[in-house]
């Protein structure tokens, strides 16, 4: 086989820059991912001190939320914005997320962060499993660490999965510059395989959730987690057998982008992944409501501004910080304008309180009062027009529940100002903080919550064996918490004898409004095979007209077309990698240039 030089493929993650890095820091009185500052350091120096290890280990942690970044691409949103669930923030300028939204992306366009971050982690797990048998450390911790390092290669090789189907496998091997390697793509079956064998061979080494000073760290709980998901996405129409992506692929690109036969048994371990973690009894849906400046605060909002928490699995973590606040909220609260704003498909997404959709004849939506008696997840996770939200004017005093303004010519904040669609993302921000405060959030980054795994079984069950009573119970589980009222039958807005395709559908909106911003949407409309619906379609905003003395009019107003064609199925392995070699297979329908 021909080789080459391709080191770049692995990233450039040499010893010396490990060790000096670490921008995050933990998620308790611990030390974890604390950050540190080290110099003239080598390999040896590094893997014989507990400290530097330490170092080393938690950068490989410091990356795990790069794809989840609500600005990941170049400040201009997110992947929220590179899908039909929010606009991009800056029209015109020139993103991964505009490319996705407008249909210009191309392999020598496209951000290569997902290749270079992950195999730039991957590297440097592989060289700290190397040193993983003669580390400074007692024998327990020796092995508890080095599973985590194998979590964390799982969690890199699966972010490069979603992004690109199957990709190259390196092993434990560690390339160095001046080396010629091979880089063939494995097939998504192997790459699969390979995910959820190091999940369950890292779960046997760790304690289910890690405790007390250790909190954040990955526990045998974030393997199965991530296991779960692994399967629920092999288990999908995108990768499951033969559909109106790969049909015409030949090998052995065709055995990279999925299976090459359909088996609907993958919903059956998807379904038995997610039930084993709902299972293990230590996470638990969160419930309590809290008092803020005064304010009750419900559980589905004041969750992710807890730092610890009974629902996350894995997170990124963060102290102190107002990221969200800055990136999300509007001029007047301190909003620097470079997160994603929210569609009015998502809006209408949300059900009424009782949990009908507002298509539905009996839900009572008053399109004249479109916020009124909504799911209470819509104020938590969407700002509008009077929404009640703080205002600083000290820049350390909270003044809660001040109306929003954003109504046509209403400001700086207003529809068609800075909003493109006139909304706000209100997801995850702490009820009592703006951007301009100086205070911060003890949030950490949702990667991994319950939440997600009752959804994650439901669709899988669902699928294998139709709308099966654990599959009410799970969608009840979450629109109760949610604050849906339970209705004379306790069904929370359900009904009895819903086909597996009306299950489908309810399940499907029940992610869409349940994990939005998530980082979830982008993927699902892509493995469901919906992406050439859901992004290729006008997007709308809201206007609101307000004068006095005459009750306020809201208007559907067109945002913008957004364009999608069969190769944006998968991200394009970036050009700049293709072309260094001939085995570096390109995904389908993808040129240089748009096609």
């Amino acid at each position: 086989m021909k080789i080459f030089n391709h080191a770049k493929l692995l990233g450039k993650l040499t010893v010396l820059v490990v060790a000096v890095l670490l921008l995050v820091t933990s998620c308790s009185k611990s030390k974890f991912l604390e950050e540190t500052t080290t110099t003239n350091l080598n390999e040896q120096t590094v893997f014989s001190d507990s400290a530097y290890v330490m170092s080393f280990l938690s950068n490989i942690y410091s990356k795990v939320g790069f794809s989840f970044n609500p600005v990941r691409f170049n400040d201009n949103g997110g992947l929220d914005a590179a899908s039909s669930e929010a606009d991009v923030p800056r029209v015109g300028v020139a993103a991964t997320s505009t490319g996705f939204a407008d249909g210009s992306i191309t392999p020598a366009t496209v951000m290569d962060d997902a290749w270079k971050t992950c195999y730039s982690q991957i590297r440097a797990v592989n060289l700290y499993l190397k040193h993983s048998t003669t580390l400074p450390f007692a024998e327990f911790l020796r092995k508890r660490t080095a599973a985590e390092a194998r979590f964390l290669r799982a969690w890199y090789y699966f972010t490069l999965l979603k992004h690109y189907g199957g990709v190259p496998l390196v092993g434990d091997s560690i390339f160095s510059d001046n080396q010629q390697i091979t880089a063939s793509r494995n097939s998504f079956e192997e790459c699969v395989n390979y995910i959820v064998a190091e999940c369950n061979a890292a779960a046997t080494d760790l304690p289910v959730r890690q405790q007390g000073l250790e909190y954040g760290r990955a526990g045998a709980g974030a393997c199965l987690a991530l296991k779960a998901r692994v399967l629920l996405y092999a288990a999908s129409p995108l990768f499951n057998g033969n559909n109106a992506f790969n049909t015409g692929v030949s090998e052995p690109l065709r055995s990279i982008v999925g299976y090459n036969a359909a088996s609907n048994e993958r919903w059956k371990l998807a379904a038995d992944a997610a039930r084993m973690v709902i299972s293990l009894g230590t996470f638990t849906l969160y419930n309590t409501s809290n008092q803020v400046s005064g304010v009750t605060i419900p559980p589905f909002r004041d969750m992710f501004y807890r730092r610890v928490n009974s629902e996350y699995i894995f997170a990124r973590m963060q102290n102190g910080t107002r990221d969200f606040e800055s990136v999300w909220m509007p001029p007047s609260r301190g909003g620097d304008g470079h997160g994603a704003y929210p569609y009015q498909e998502l809006v209408d997404a949300f059900p009424m309180i009782d949990g009908k959709l507002i298509t539905d004849a009996n839900s009572g939506y008053n399109a004249s009062r479109p916020y009124d008696n909504r799911d209470p997840r819509l104020e938590h996770t969407i700002m509008h027009d009077s929404s009640l939200i703080v205002l600083y004017t000290d820049f350390i005093q909270p003044i809660m529940g001040q109306p929003l303004k954003l109504y046509v010519d209403a400001g700086a904040d207003a529809v068609f100002k800075r909003t493109t669609t006139g909304y706000y993302v209100n997801k995850m921000l702490k009820p009592d903080l703006a951007g301009n405060s100086i205070h911060g959030a003890e949030r950490c980054w949702p990667l991994l919550r319950l939440g997600e795994m009752y959804l994650d079984f439901a669709e899988a069950e669902n699928e294998y064996l139709g709308p099966t009573q654990e599959v009410y119970d799970a969608i009840i589980a979450l629109r109760k918490r949610a604050g849906i009222l339970p209705g004379s039958d306790n069904l929370y807005g359900l009904t009895v004898g819903l086909s597996k395709d009306e299950m489908r559908e309810i399940i499907r909106n029940e992610r869409r409004v349940e994990l939005a911003f998530e980082e979830h949407w982008f993927w699902d409309v892509r493995r469901w095979m919906i992406a050439a619906n859901t992004e290729n379609t006008t997007m709308h905003g809201m206007k609101v007209t307000r004068n006095s003395g005459s009750a306020p009019l809201f208007e559907v107003f067109n945002v913008r077309k957004r364009n999608f064609r069969n190769a944006m199925y998968l991200f394009p392995v970036p050009q700049s990698e293709v072309a260094k070699s001939e085995f570096l297979l390109q995904n389908p329908y993808w040129s240089t240039t748009s096609n």
